[in-house]
């Protein structure tokens, strides 16, 4: 009898211990511990993908930059990013680095037309309420969406990878109650200066308010 009640509460223990480690989601990325980043809360956390819902705040975006390659439109949206923090803003302000840098995405319809882009930058608590303006950039609120649909992958980013990575999330959600919420655009978002080689964290995001 005493064996049986030990080993009832065993699998108690372990059951719980696997409630526990559920739902998580991923963690944190590494320069999250030294930058701002937006805030979020998990909803549902699976071995392949992670659902968030995101709390509205502001950041400020590009126009939309028209080009065939992911590279070229980041490298000339984070140009207007690096300018308005070093102080390219009517207020001349210095503006902290935040993290990460998020980059809407609209691929094309044929294979010699351009993708749209637009990259976001997330501004600081300090500036959330009246961030500084910009001849070359605008305020925005985002998410759009309710929920954010994650996956999250490593290295350097470029049109073959994150290509790639959006098709395996979409295949990882079908089944799922996220399976109809999918269009065409989504969002990728990058943790990691481009000097940073080591710990460097990605993610594509599909938005819905389902």
């Amino acid at each position: 009898m005493r064996g049986t009640s030990i080993s009832v509460l065993v699998i108690l223990v372990l059951f719980c211990c696997k409630i526990n480690t559920e739902g998580k989601g991923y963690k944190e990325a590494f320069n999250c511990r030294e930058l701002e980043c937006p805030k979020y809360e998990v909803m549902h956390s699976g071995k392949q993908f992670e659902v968030r819902k995101y709390e509205v705040s502001t950041w400020m975006s590009t126009p939309t930059i028209n080009s065939t390659s992911y590279s070229d439109a980041v490298a000339r949206g984070f140009n207007m990013l690096f300018a308005y923090i070093q102080g390219n803003n009517y207020k001349s302000a210095k503006i902290e680095m935040t993290a990460p840098v998020l980059v809407d995405v609209h691929p094309s319809t044929g294979p010699f037309c351009n993708s749209t882009f637009v990259v976001n930058f997330y501004v600081p608590q300090k500036y959330q309420k009246y961030p500084p303006g910009s001849s070359q950039l605008r305020p925005a609120k985002l998410p759009r969406q309710k929920y954010g649909i994650v996956r999250r992958f490593g290295g350097f980013m470029n049109d073959g990878n994150i290509a790639s990575e959006a098709m395996a999330l979409k295949k990882s959600v079908k089944g799922t109650p996220w399976e109809s919420s999918f269009g065409k655009s989504y969002s990728v978002a990058g943790y990691n200066s481009p000097f940073e080689y080591d710990n460097r964290v990605n993610e594509v995001i599909f938005w819905s308010n389902n």
